[in-house]
């Protein structure tokens, strides 16, 4: 070996022993919650209150009437992603449409009203009914939305669908 990178050699030997001295041996840990002083979230009732008192302090939920408006029909558009082309579909409530090689059938629509925006949610289920595919498992099964349709979405290789009304027939 070189005479220099000897002397680097022990000095960096050196280095790590002594700064090893100084370190602790024992790891300090801290809790992120106190679990002792931790309440509730839900609400505290005393025991001598009885049954009634306890219902007459719940509030009956407001349902505003747009909400309460019965659709007969879900309206979707359908995107064919290897020809590029969009088609409407409208799918009475309880009932079938093909698109493709995809068989959609819509259960529900509504409306969803939010603090910032209000937007129409449908429940759908779409299967894929190509030969090389289970028809009994869907590829689809859930609540969609107009206003983001990215919060959950139609996962297929060839079309995308997305809710854009619910109409009455």
């Amino acid at each position: 070996m070189i005479r220099g990178s000897n002397k680097l050699f022990i000095l960096i030997l050196f280095t790590l022993f002594f700064f090893k001295s100084f370190a602790e041996d024992k790891i300090v840990t801290t809790p992120l919650i106190n679990l002792n002083e931790l309440k509730p979230s839900y609400e505290n009732l005393d025991s001598d209150d009885n049954v009634d008192s306890r219902e007459s302090k719940l509030q009956e939920r407001v349902i505003p009437k747009e909400e309460k408006t019965n659709y007969a029909s879900v309206n979707l558009i359908g995107l064919d992603k290897i020809t590029a082309k969009t088609k409407n579909i409208n799918i009475k409530i309880g009932e079938t449409a093909k698109f493709g090689l995809l068989e959609i059938k819509a259960l529900k629509c509504g409306l969803a009203q939010d603090k910032e925006k209000t937007g129409v949610v449908a429940y759908i289920q779409i299967k894929d009914i190509s030969e090389n595919q289970n028809e009994k498992v869907f590829i689809f099964n859930g609540w969609t939305f107009s206003s983001n349709p990215s919060l959950t979405p139609i996962d297929h290789a060839v079309y995308d669908v997305w809710l854009t009304s619910c109409g009455n027939v």
